[in-house]
C-alpha cells in the first residue's frame, strides 16, 4: 500500500484570494494557485486540473509501460499529455472531459497490439479508475516506427 499527502493554505476571499499547493516529497513547495491562475491568464501559479492532467498522464504512462513490460516489451519512449476540461455547470463547474494523447516508440510491436495495449492501461490505472465520474475520458495513441 501507498499513501501519498499533499496540502493547501489558502489567505483571502474565492477570487481575490491566493493558495499555495505543497506536496511530501517536495516536488510543489507552496507552490502559488488561485483564481486568476484557474480562469485567467496567470501562468505564474498553477491549478487543480492542471494537476489533476499531469497525475493523470503519469499514471497512464506508467501503466502503459507496465504492461508493455509485463507483455516482454521494452519501451523505448513513452510521451502522455492530458488535457483536462473545467465547463460551466449550473452555478458552479465541472470536468466533462480528459483527453490522453500518448506517442510511444515501442520497438517490436505493431500497431494493434499497441492500441490494445493502451486502451488497457487507460482503463486500468488507478487515475483512470478514480476519474470514472468524468464524462469522457479519450485517448489518442501514436506508435513511433
Amino acid at each position: 500500500m501507498s499513501e501519498k499527502k499533499a496540502s493547501v493554505h489558502w489567505e483571502g476571499a474565492g477570487k481575490s484570494g491566493q493558495g499555495q499547493i505543497s506536496t511530501e516529497t517536495g516536488a510543489l513547495d507552496k507552490y502559488p494557485y488561485g483564481f486568476a491562475s484557474r480562469f485567467g491568464d496567470d501562468r505564474k501559479g498553477t491549478n487543480p486540473e492542471e494537476i489533476v492532467g499531469a497525475a493523470h498522464a503519469a499514471c497512464f504512462t506508467m501503466a502503459f509501460s507496465f504492461a508493455a513490460e509485463k507483455a516482454g516489451i521494452a519501451t523505448e519512449t513513452v510521451d502522455t499529455t492530458a488535457s483536462v476540461r473545467l465547463s460551466k455547470e449550473g452555478d458552479g463547474f465541472v470536468i466533462d472531459r480528459i483527453a490522453l494523447t500518448l506517442t510511444a516508440k515501442v520497438p517490436g510491436m505493431d500497431d494493434a497490439a499497441f492500441q490494445k495495449l493502451a486502451a488497457d492501461a487507460k482503463a486500468n490505472c488507478p487515475l483512470s479508475k478514480a476519474l470514472a465520474s468524468v464524462p469522457e475520458i479519450t485517448l489518442t495513441a501514436t506508435l513511433v516506427k
